[in-house]
C-alpha cells in the first residue's frame, strides 16, 4: 500500500518580509533582507559565507556515515560474487549497465517473400529475441500494452507483492512512466516504456531530462500518423516527430519496415548516453529487400534503398521515413517508367545523418542532384534541410482527420502517383529556371 508523506515547507524560510512569497522564488533576497534573515537565524549579519560549526560537524558525521555504509556494500559485495559467481556476473552487468558479450547474435531477419507487418507487430517479435540475450531488459507501458505490442512474453509482470517481473504496468501515466524508466536505467537495468506516439507530449518533460543526463533510455512510440485511422486528430501525430528531433540529444528512429526495426532495436539498445525513441506503425507495411539494407542504416541516419537507372547519377531523389519509404519505391517506379532516373533514399534516423561525415552525405544526397522530395507523415518542418530551397515536401499541413488508414492517405495526397507529380513538378520548375 502506497504511503504519501507530506513536508510543509517555507519557502524563503526566516526573511522577515519575503518568506511565503513569490519574492522569494525568483529573484535574490538583497542585502538589507539578508542582514535581516541572518539576524532572524541569530547570525552574525557581517558574516558572509558563514557555515557554523553544527552544520560542518553535522555534514562530516554524514559523510563518515556513508563512507561506512559503502565499505559495508563493498565488502557483501566481494562475498557475494565468491557464493554465486554464476548470479554475480549478470548483476556486474547491471551495475555496469553493460550488455552480455555477444548479445547481438542472431537478430531477427524478415524475408520479402514473409506478409507486410506492421512495424510495432515487428519490433514485438524483436523483443522477445533482444529480452532472452539482455537479461535485465525490462519493459512497460502506459496501459497499451496490448496496442503498443511491446510485453516480454513469459517474463510476468511487477507487483507491489513481486519485483522479478520484466514488465511494468504504469497506467495511464505517460510522464510518470518515462521519470521511472530513467531510474531504472540510472540503477543499470535496460527499461523501456511505450505508448501512442501523440501522447510523447505528456512524457516529453522526462525525456528531455534523460536526454541532459545522457540516460540511454528507450521509448517506444506506436500509431505513429495519420495510418491509425479512425481514432482521428486527436490521437494522430502530426508536430510530433519535428519537436523530439528538435530535442538535444535524442535520436528518433522511424523504420521504414520489419528489418530496419531490428536495426533499430540493436542500435538503440547500443546506445548509453541519450535516449532513443522508436516510432513505429499501426498499419502493415511491405518487407524490403533485407540485403539492401547496411547494417549501418541507422546508425549513419539514411542510405541509398533504391539506386537510379543510369550510371551518371540520378534526376530526381525521393527521401522517405517509416511507412512512406515504401510509397517512395512505387513512385520511382513510376518515375522511371517515364524516363526519370530516380533515387529512393530511406532516413531512419535523421538525427544521426546530420552527424554523419559530408562526404556521406553527400554520397547519399549527390549537391548535383537539386531535384529533391521529401515524404513523411508529419509535419515538413525541418526537411528543407535535405531537400532545400529547390525540392518539395510532401506531408502534413494541418491536424490528420478521422477515418480508414488507407483513405487518409489519399486524401493528404500519401500516394505514389501524387509523389511522383511532386517530383515531376520539381523537376519541371528546376529545369524552366535552368536548374
Amino acid at each position: 500500500r502506497p504511503s504519501l508523506i507530506i513536508l510543509r515547507t517555507h519557502i524563503g524560510f526566516g526573511s522577515p518580509n519575503k518568506q511565503d512569497s513569490q519574492e522569494a522564488h525568483g529573484a535574490a533576497l538583497g542585502e538589507d533582507e539578508v542582514r535581516l534573515t541572518k539576524e532572524a537565524y541569530g547570525w552574525d549579519p557581517d558574516a558572509h559565507f558563514l557555515v557554523p560549526d553544527e552544520v560542518t560537524e553535522r555534514f562530516a558525521e554524514v559523510a563518515e556515515r556513508g563512507r561506512r555504509a559503502e565499505e559495508d556494500w563493498a565488502q557483501r559485495l566481494e562475498d557475494y560474487r565468491s557464493a554465486h559467481p554464476e548470479l554475480a556476473e549478470p548483476l556486474s552487468l547491471v551495475m555496469e549497465s553493460k550488455l552480455p558479450t555477444g548479445w547481438q547474435e542472431g537478430r531477427p531477419r524478415f524475408d520479402t517473400s514473409d506478409d507486410p507487418i506492421a512495424t510495432r507487430k515487428a519490433s514485438a517479435k524483436v523483443i522477445q529475441w533482444a529480452a532472452e540475450k539482455v537479461p535485465h531488459l525490462v519493459s512497460g507501458s502506459a496501459d497499451l500494452e496490448p496496442s503498443t505490442n511491446t510485453e516480454i512474453e513469459d517474463g510476468g509482470s511487477v507487483t507491489r507483492d513481486d519485483y522479478s517481473g520484466r514488465n511494468v504496468h504504469y497506467g495511464v501515466r505517460e510522464h510518470a512512466m518515462a521519470a521511472m524508466v530513467n531510474a531504472l536505467n540510472l540503477h543499470g537495468l535496460r527499461a523501456f516504456g511505450s505508448t501512442f506516439f501523440n501522447f510523447v507530449d505528456y512524457n516529453k518533460p522526462s525525456v528531455r531530462l534523460a536526454a541532459l543526463m545522457g540516460l540511454g533510455v528507450i521509448h517506444v512510440y506506436t500509431h505513429d500518423s495519420i495510418g491509425l485511422g479512425e481514432d482521428g486528430p486527436t490521437h494522430q501525430p502530426v508536430e510530433q516527430l519535428t519537436a523530439l528531433r528538435a530535442t538535444p540529444n535524442v535520436n528518433v528512429v522511424r523504420p521504414a519496415d520489419a528489418n530496419e526495426t531490428a536495426l533499430a532495436w540493436q542500435f538503440a539498445l547500443e546506445q548509453d548516453d541519450g535516449p532513443c525513441a522508436l516510432v513505429l506503425s499501426r498499419q502493415n507495411l511491405p518487407i524490403l529487400d533485407p540485403d539492401a539494407i547496411p547494417e549501418h542504416a541507422i546508425s549513419r541516419g539514411a542510405y541509398v534503398l533504391r539506386r537510379e537507372g543510369r550510371e551518371s547519377g540520378p534526376e530526381a531523389i525521393l527521401i522517405g521515413t517509416g511507412s512512406e519509404v515504401s510509397l517512395c519505391l512505387e513512385a520511382a517506379e513510376l518515375l522511371e517508367g517515364q524516363g526519370v532516373a530516380t533515387r529512393v533514399v530511406s532516413m531512419p534516423c535523421f538525427d544521426r545523418f546530420i552527424e554523419a561525415d559530408e562526404s556521406y552525405r553527400d554520397e547519399v544526397l549527390p549537391p548535383s542532384c537539386r531535384a529533391r522530395v521529401s515524404v513523411e507523415a508529419g509535419a515538413t518542418f525541418g526537411w528543407e534541410r535535405w531537400v532545400t530551397e529547390d525540392g518539395a515536401s510532401v506531408g502534413m499541413h494541418g491536424f490528420g482527420a478521422s477515418g480508414p488508414g488507407k483513405a487518409l492517405y489519399e486524401h493528404f495526397g500519401f500516394t505514389a502517383e501524387n509523389i511522383a507529380s511532386e517530383a515531376r513538378r520539381v523537376g519541371e520548375r528546376l529545369a524552366g529556371t535552368g536548374g
